[in-house]
């Protein structure tokens, strides 16, 4: 993975040609230079279609032939997700692809004419001028079984956005209809509390049903079941300021509600299933799961962001995507507070992040070292800090794990931590 910007100008020679690209929902717009930054073609325009990529290509080795050029870097700016069928088809067609920031092409599009003015003409001019300069970083589109697990994480995401949109619906439903409930239950998903909500939704269904009948449905599910939980739920039923107007329908929109969040909840199960399935297929990633702490979850989170392991040189190029690296604000005599980069990839990040909280709490080898990071006696830090130090020190150990197939050693954590103690 060339990472730097004297690697990638390296690539950019003479018989390169460089092509930005606006992209657009319908329509690209594209246009091509040499090296030095000198267009060798009018604006040209295609559709977001086969036909209108087989164009394009054409277009590209066509003026190839005519220049004289051997190779071809195809720049853009990432346009939410109107650009993956384009990437897709030009990977297939073996072009090299750039990948432009959006803020540096806002920042770099008056440099020519003093003017902020936006357009399709303008647009694909300015991405390939960054990519010129080597003001660009190369696209990943992940093989087969990394985009599997990346579409395994979207989807868990999605249902379990869909899980808490319903959560939150029956929450509001029972504190309009019943709001005495949570008094009884902690919470409303529980198996005693589900088939409550299933048989006896309402405060004043649940008088009728009386006690004995309530215990009985419960005993379904339970044989635990509490009979003095139930006296309580009649009791406060019996009494409840709950609104009664209406609840006919009301009930109606109670159980499917139910109905979807189980529904919603199977699919959840089986996704995570296979996103189980596919972690195990990763080479090494099983090794993974021995680091005290960490789920499956968050491992496929973190790998499917991180992609195949071998397009990176070191360690530091993850931190960096995770957008984990320090930045400094300083200017002659002032020296302003270091802080993470946040630029990178938001999911790996997050995904660090949250894995971290659980192998505080279950893993004494980084568990120790938290506690050296704010006990220390030059420069400790707080707890904060010593959390993202631990996230880019979970990064190194997976990083020779999957590299290098690594088992997780607990007593080189500990050694590496003294050989910084004595190194301070």
């Amino acid at each position: 993975m060339n990472s730097t910007q004297n690697d990638k100008l390296m690539q950019i020679k003479s018989e390169t040609l460089v092509v930005g690209v606006d992209v657009g929902k319908n329509v690209h717009y594209a246009r091509a230079f040499d090296y030095r930054g000198i267009e060798l073609a009018k604006l040209t325009k295609f559709s977001n279609n086969r036909k209108g990529f087989e164009s394009f290509d054409s277009w590209m080795k066509s003026l190839m032939v005519l220049k004289g050029k051997t190779d071809t870097i195809v720049g853009f700016e990432p346009t939410g997700h109107y650009w993956f069928a384009l990437g897709d088809f030009l990977k297939i067609r073996g072009y090299k692809l750039g990948m432009v920031n959006p803020f540096h092409v806002k920042c770099a599009r008056e440099l020519d004419d003093n003017n902020p003015a936006k357009n399709d003409h303008k647009d694909p001019k300015t991405i390939a001028m960054l990519v010129k300069d080597g003001r660009y970083r190369d696209v990943y589109i992940p093989d087969d079984l990394y985009q599997e697990l990346r579409e395994a994480v979207l989807e868990r995401e999605r249902l379990t956005e869909q899980l808490t949109a319903i959560q939150n619906q029956v929450i509001r439903w029972l504190d309009i209809r019943f709001p005495e409930f949570n008094d009884v239950f902690k919470a409303w998903t529980g198996k005693s509390a589900m088939m409550t909500l299933k048989s006896f939704p309402t405060p004043a269904m649940v008088v009728a049903a009386g006690v004995d009948e309530i215990l009985k449905t419960w005993q379904k599910a339970s044989q635990k079941a509490s009979r003095r939980k139930a006296e309580i739920l009649v009791e406060v039923a019996s009494s409840s300021i709950g609104k009664v107007t209406g609840r006919n329908t009301a009930v109606i929109a109670l159980w499917n509600l139910i109905q979807q969040y189980e529904i919603i909840m199977e699919q959840k199960v089986y996704v995570e299933s296979l996103m189980q399935e596919l972690l195990l297929r990763v080479p090494n990633a099983s090794k993974i799961l021995e680091i005290k702490g960490i789920s499956v979850i968050s491992a496929v989170v973190i790998i499917s962001e991180i992609g195949d392991i071998s397009r990176f040189k070191d360690p530091r190029q993850i931190i960096k995507l995770a957008g984990l690296n320090l930045r400094e604000n300083s200017s002659g005599k002032h020296k302003g507070q270091t802080t993470i980069s946040k630029r990178g990839r938001r999911r790996l990040r997050e995904s660090l992040f949250r894995a971290m909280i659980p192998i505080l709490s279950n893993n004494p080898d980084f568990q120790a070292i938290h506690a050296r990071n704010i006990t220390r006696d030059l420069k400790p830090m707080n707890k904060m800090q010593s959390i993202i130090a631990l996230c880019c020190k979970l990064v190194r150990v997976m990083y020779a794990i999957l590299n290098k197939g690594n088992n997780y050693d607990s007593g080189k954590m500990l050694s590496d931590m003294n050989l910084q103690q004595k190194a301070a």
